[in-house]
């Protein structure tokens, strides 16, 4: 028992290591030809939005634009999520050995 202790005190750690991480990479997703652009860290936080001016007065376009780059930075982090935690389960055997 003492080696699955182990093992889940490794994987935590682990997580904690790839959390912090996340915080240092972005993720930009543009639509609209670049009229909409937004950035978004590992950690899912948006920290930036870049509207073009000329949307400003279609908030219908504005609204679907909005929704489909959300939609696509949302994407890009979950997938980045999934890759590093399968990164970090491949460290690990739970069957032991190396």
């Amino acid at each position: 028992m003492s080696k699955m202790s182990e093992m889940m005190s490794q994987m935590q750690e682990k997580a904690k290591e790839i959390e912090a991480q996340a915080k240092n990479i972005e993720f930009t997703a543009k639509t609209g030809g670049g009229m909409l652009e937004v950035t978004a860290n590992g950690a899912g936080e948006i920290i930036d939005i870049t509207i073009d001016d000329s949307l400003m007065d279609d908030k219908e376009s504005l609204q679907i634009l909005m929704i489909s780059v959300m939609n696509d930075i949302n994407k890009m982090v979950e997938d980045n999520k999934k890759s590093q935690a399968m990164g970090a389960m491949g460290g690990l055997n739970p069957f032991g050995g190396n």
